[in-house]
């Protein structure tokens, strides 16, 4: 380990450019758009003019504008709907504020198509057509763009001539004439070193070096949004953007598994990585700590040593999820309570902190479970390690869309609470579901 200095895991990292200022990612900065569009306060979408394109901004969901912007260099930001193509990314707990801003623009008459994208969008098509014009599932480098082209070409007053273009888009929803969604073929997963890791003049990111997960965990909406084959972004990509950075922090569903299949580590990758990041002159490499986590079967000691010696981080992040095996095995995890107990005596042993990732409210989820999830919970804090609780939210797409999460049994979330005024957890663990849970 390069540095004894304790790393704050909610920090993303110092820029090197000054171009990734406060307000890059801050709404605050904008007022109403950072452009003047000619279409404001207008009616115009023929296809003799172009559409200006707004993304509409939240800082939370930052993340996917500086993905998407360098297949879409012209669109500007805004805060609230305006004329032309309006883009939108979002989360399900977002959704309800989505929906009734462009409900609003609607009864308005504001002059826009409205464009959804994301993890609520991709998830549930349907949903989201009551308010949006259209869906792009999935990723949307390849698909965006040429949604985007087809609007340009046609407008979108002449609406029967659109929904016939977007027909011939991969990847898409939308509705028709009769009110019935279509739903486009579903395109191939793209290339991460043909797409830039971010817009060098905008937003910044992390470093997102692999997508996709071969696991089918019921709750997570990752394999349905990046597929089931694990792909990643090449070393020398990697190292390119990485020159924009001093401290250099990853996203992937498993940085453990950067170069292989997601089901076993090949540690020679991970290696080759770490050592090509760690020759840059200046730079900080925080590898296996957020916005990035690790699968505990994945945690070894050969890795550990790798981290250790060419990374800052004094942390791994872990998705434990429960420490019930009944409960693992339901949510079809992949991994045991006795893999995380493992994961987490390697780091005390190496001398890194596993900050632990746990769900409560999983269906079926007995008083049992809870307690034995519990039990891990207590003896990773007890050891020294930090751990990070949520409650269950239903994802669309997910197995688990329709359930019912179960409650938390009133013991184990005082018992929780106490933990959490002792500084090791943190989270939100309270019931949050209906009366129909399990206690």
């Amino acid at each position: 380990m390069k540095s004894e200095k304790k790393e704050e895991p909610s920090h993303l990292g110092n820029k090197t450019n000054s171009l990734y200022s406060e307000n890059k990612t801050d709404s605050s900065h904008l007022d109403n758009k950072t452009n003047s569009s000619p279409l404001d306060n207008k009616a115009v979408s023929s296809p003799s003019e172009k559409l200006p394109i707004h993304f509409r901004f939240y800082k939370k969901n930052s993340y996917s504008y500086s993905a998407l912007l360098p297949v879409v260099p012209t669109a500007d930001f805004a805060k609230t709907p305006l004329s032309g193509i309006m883009l939108y990314s979002f989360f399900t707990n977002q959704k309800e504020d989505v929906f009734e801003e462009v409900k609003a623009a609607r009864s308005s008459h504001l002059n826009a198509f409205f464009i959804a994208g994301g993890p609520h969008p991709s998830g549930a098509p349907a949903e989201t057509l009551d308010y949006f014009d259209a869906v792009v599932i999935g990723e949307g480098e390849e698909t965006l763009p040429i949604l985007i082209s087809k609007i340009q070409e046609t407008g979108f007053s002449d609406k029967p001539l659109l929904q016939k273009n977007m027909q011939t888009v991969p990847g898409i929803a939308f509705k028709n004439s009769q009110n019935q969604m279509i739903q486009t073929a579903a395109r191939l997963p793209v290339n991460l070193d043909c797409y830039p890791c971010f817009s060098a003049d905008n937003i910044w990111r992390p470093l997102e070096i692999s997508r996709g997960c071969p696991h089918r965990c019921k709750f997570c909406q990752t394999p349905q949004l990046f597929g089931h084959q694990m792909r990643h972004r090449s070393v020398s990509e990697i190292v390119k953007y990485a020159a924009y950075y001093d401290d250099l922090r990853f996203i992937s569903s498993n940085a453990f598994a950067y170069g292989s299949n997601g089901i076993s580590a090949k540690p020679e990758k991970i290696k080759e990585l770490l050592s090509s990041l760690s020759k840059l002159e200046g730079k900080r490499l925080f590898f296996g700590t957020f916005p990035s986590e690790v699968r505990p079967e994945f945690v070894t000691e050969e890795l550990m040593d790798i981290v250790q010696t060419h990374c800052f981080n004094d942390s791994i992040s872990i998705g434990a999820q429960s420490g019930s095996d009944v409960i693992l095995k339901e949510i079809s995890r992949g991994h045991t309570a006795a893999d995380v107990y493992n994961a987490a005596e390697i780091c005390f042993d190496t001398g890194m902190t596993p900050i632990v990732d746990f769900i409560i409210g999983f269906p079926g989820e007995t008083l049992k479970d809870q307690s034995l999830t519990l039990d891990m919970i207590d003896w990773i804090c007890k050891k020294g390690g930090e751990v990070r609780a949520h409650y269950l939210t239903p994802l669309p797409s997910t197995d688990y869309e329709n359930v019912v999460p179960a409650k938390v049994h009133p013991e184990v979330s005082k018992k929780l609470g106490k933990l959490a005024l002792g500084g090791r957890l943190k989270g939100v663990w309270e019931n949050m579901g209906s009366d129909d849970g399990t206690f």
